[in-house]
């Protein structure tokens, strides 16, 4: 797609929460890492640009950069390594800051008619550079404590710089930031999901041409969704495997398959290979093995139902914006955080093509998709599972005791949040099985068993999310069913962990 707002991404973790608060503004909003600007700009022409954080200094010999050139003519926000990047092109002077900045800082705001109408005074910092000289024809907006340009605009160019992050929730109105750069620039609103229904379906018909396509339903909300996408574009020629990799929740093989054939009408099969996973995985405890070892599986039983189907070049899968940039940094050279299986598990020899419809979009932005497509709102608004399923929920070896344990605390847990009127309010709540043993008393007998985690958190697209703390009562009962319920559980704790620093999944 041609115009909207190209995000140049230099290093920032945070780079997908700025695409994604572009498109909340109906602005269409893309990713591409600095080394490839210069091609991405000529090629899609954007109405904007937007310049990202990153973990380095502009001022060392290999700082990530661009040509200012690629600036002029168009409007462009600078962002924390952005608007340093900005000032330090455009002729301004960069420093290494008297005090670093990294959390909630004050804003003095100096003039608020423009860029920062309606930013509060709480701002969150992450940087150890100051712009310490605005460039000539930037009028200097705001500045804090210990950062003497916390803010610069050039309205006649329609040019701006920001050191703090408006990205994250933690900034006071930080949304505003984006709201005021669109309309300050004129860039035109014309992002919408529905548009975005019939792009892909005419995207995937091209790709796809007369070729049949083989689609990995894990009984998730993103490969559900990117199945009922595809079977509109292509009808019959999707094939559908349910696999049980014997890593699921309780009776959930059995219902998925049930959902998918009677209520959503898609071709179909289901595959038990839970021996073949779990015999895989025996006796492996590193998160990045089980799911290299997941993926790998996947593929290889993918790839045999193909060739029992006969011209099959396609595998598709519900791949998200949130499983590619904790993957890979999305199109950028952020850091690795940890493989999904359906992005970094992949063998790097793969006999299908990938076809991955949703890999540009936010998990909220997915279930909008889903809802306009007619999947029922229940199915819509499941709570995200992993793809290595309870793999990467059973911290330390996978037996299959270990596996009833989580799968019947689990199964507790989903029943107390619906009974309490929770569960629509929480972006995921699951439980985690812990490899450690506590000493407890049953009857009064000595216990050493195992350790039962709750983690409960409330997000809006997964990649940040704030800890969510239900009543004592709540917890009182939950805690008492586990224990009570769950043989060789003697233990339940609560995760109080926001994101970031800690990711939503434990592995």
């Amino acid at each position: 797609m041609k115009g909207g707002i190209l995000i140049i991404d230099f290093g920032s973790q945070y780079t997908q929460l700025i695409a994604r608060r572009i498109r909340e503004q109906g602005v269409y909003s893309e990713i591409v890492p600095f080394f490839s600007a210069e091609e991405a700009i000529k090629s899609k022409k954007p109405h904007g640009l937007i310049l990202s954080g990153g973990p380095r200094s502009v001022y060392e010999v290999d700082a990530p950069s661009m040509e200012p050139s690629l600036m002029e003519g168009r409007p462009v926000l600078g962002i924390c390594y952005g608007h340093q990047l900005m000032a330090k092109l455009l002729g301004g002077r960069v420093t290494g800051a008297r005090a670093r900045e990294y959390g909630f800082a004050r804003l003095e705001v100096l003039h608020r008619e423009g860029l920062l109408k309606g930013v509060g005074e709480r701002v969150w910092m992450s940087h150890g550079d100051v712009v310490e000289e605005a460039p000539k024809g930037f009028k200097i907006t705001a500045r804090t404590e210990n950062t003497p340009v916390a803010a610069m605009e050039n309205r006649e160019r329609s040019w701006f710089g920001v050191q703090f992050h408006p990205e994250v929730h933690h900034t006071q109105g930080g949304e505003m930031v984006f709201r005021n750069f669109i309309e300050l620039s004129g860039i035109p609103r014309d992002w919408e999901l529905g548009d975005f229904i019939d792009r892909k379906i005419k995207e995937i018909r091209e790709t796809v041409g007369d070729a049949r396509v083989i689609c990995a339903l894990s009984g998730g909300v993103d490969s559900t969704v990117a199945a009922v996408l595809i079977s509109r574009a292509i009808g019959d020629r999707l094939h559908c495997i349910s696999v049980n990799n014997g890593l699921l929740r309780l009776g959930e093989f059995e219902e998925n398959l049930r959902t998918f054939r009677e209520k959503l009408h898609l071709n179909v099969k289901g595959v038990d290979a839970s021996r073949r996973f779990l015999r895989a995985l025996e006796g492996v405890r590193d998160p990045e093995r089980k799911r290299k070892i997941i993926g790998n599986l996947f593929v290889e039983i993918f790839e045999e139902e193909a060739e029992k189907i006969g011209k099959i070049e396609f595998l598709a899968q519900g791949t998200t914006y949130p499983d590619v940039i904790e993957s890979a940094g999305v199109k950028g050279p952020a850091a690795v955080i940890k493989s999904h299986h359906n992005v970094g598990g992949l063998p790097e020899r793969m006999k299908l093509k990938l076809l991955e419809p949703l890999r540009e979009l936010f998990k909220d932005e997915v279930r909008e998709i889903g809802r306009r497509l007619g999947i029922d709102p229940h199915f819509i608004e499941k709570h995200p599972f992993p793809g290595p399923g309870l793999a990467v929920r059973i911290v330390g070896e996978i037996t299959e005791d270990r596996l009833r344990k989580l799968r019947e605390a689990d199964r507790i847990l989903e029943e107390e949040l619906r009974r309490e009127g929770i569960y629509g309010k929480l972006w995921q709540g699951f439980a985690v099985l812990l490899p450690l043993r506590t000493v407890g008393v049953m009857g009064d007998t000595r216990t050493y068993e195992e350790v039962i985690a709750l983690r409960l958190v409330q997000s809006v697209d997964g990649m940040t999310a704030d800890w969510f703390l239900p009543t004592k009562d709540f917890l009182t009962r939950v805690s008492s069913r586990i224990v009570n319920e769950v043989r060789g559980v003697n233990r339940v704790v609560l995760d109080i962990s926001s994101k970031p620093p800690a990711t939503i999944e434990w592995e």
